[in-house]
């Protein structure tokens, strides 16, 4: 099982409460969501992956439930994964799920999409 099915169908409905639209596309195994064309959520294996302000990062990662993401062994900042246990709640994927829009106007976009 490359993600889970159960925690993509959560991101959804959260995405849907918020009333923006959004895409969908597997990318390296995992599922993202796309908010304005450019990577805002997405779910890796139990893991939530987010992009968030980079200014946050240091915070998030003392406070939180999460890591950075660093698969290829070199993490870019901005982008965490946040364990299961850090989203077992709905207001806790909810909270995440805001942080991610409340950044994504800000967020750079995909060179071939500009």
């Amino acid at each position: 099982m490359a993600y889970s099915e159960f925690l993509v169908e959560r991101v959804r409905r959260s995405l849907h409460e918020t009333h923006v639209g959004f895409g969908e596309k597997k990318m390296f195994g995992a599922l993202c969501f796309f908010v304005d064309e450019k990577l805002c959520i997405g779910v890796s294996r139990e893991n939530l992956l987010v992009r968030i302000d980079p200014e946050n990062e240091e915070k998030y990662l003392r406070e939180e439930d999460c890591r950075l993401m660093d698969d290829s062994g070199k993490s870019m900042r901005g982008f965490l994964l946040v364990s299961p246990e850090g989203i077992d709640m709905d207001d806790d994927l909810d909270k995440w799920i805001r942080r991610c829009l409340d950044f994504n106007p800000r967020a750079k976009g995909n060179r071939k999409s500009r």
